[in-house]
């Protein structure tokens, strides 16, 4: 009697725990709802440079590694591949559609070893910050190999420095 009075104490603090965090994910979109939806990848761009393997990791608000985007499936982490094309970066991911970061949106880009719980060696993870309509935010993608970081960083900069 004791074990099945102490299993349903566990199930019930396990359902409570899944409960509050779909209720905190649902309010966290509706309050996001105003929140423009990415660009997809559109014929006629072309690939700069190989697609890099890796994880994409989120996207943020800017300056706030903590706050997660989640409306647009933007919240989600998942694996994928970061293309630096003629007209942006292609996140091409599994499971998910793919989002263009346009050349012109894209503020700068960086490196960083921590965003919204992934935290890495120093320079693990690539940060593009970039306008998503009116809001100012940040996108993270981890390397599978990190010798490919440093490449794709120069490559998106020298993006940038084109663009101006």
């Amino acid at each position: 009697m004791d074990t099945t009075v102490g299993t349903l104490i566990v199930a019930a603090v396990i359902l409570a725990a899944i409960v509050a965090i779909a209720w905190g994910w649902s309010r966290r979109k509706q309050a996001q709802s105003e929140v423009v939806s990415p660009p997809k990848p559109h014929m006629g761009i072309k690939p700069v440079s190989d697609p890099v393997e890796g994880s994409y990791v989120s996207t943020t608000k800017a300056g706030h590694p903590l706050e997660r985007v989640a409306v647009h499936g933007l919240g989600i982490r998942t694996t994928g591949e970061l293309v630096v094309t003629d007209g942006g970066v292609i996140m091409d991911l599994a499971g998910r559609e793919d989002f263009l970061i346009p050349r012109r949106d894209i503020v700068s880009v960086d490196t960083t070893n921590g965003m919204i719980g992934k935290f890495v060696e120093r320079g693990g993870i690539i940060r593009i910050t970039w306008h998503l309509g009116d809001d100012l935010v940040d996108t993270g993608f981890r390397t599978r190999y990190s010798a490919s970081t440093t490449p794709t960083v120069d490559r998106i900069r020298e993006m940038i420095e084109e663009a101006q």
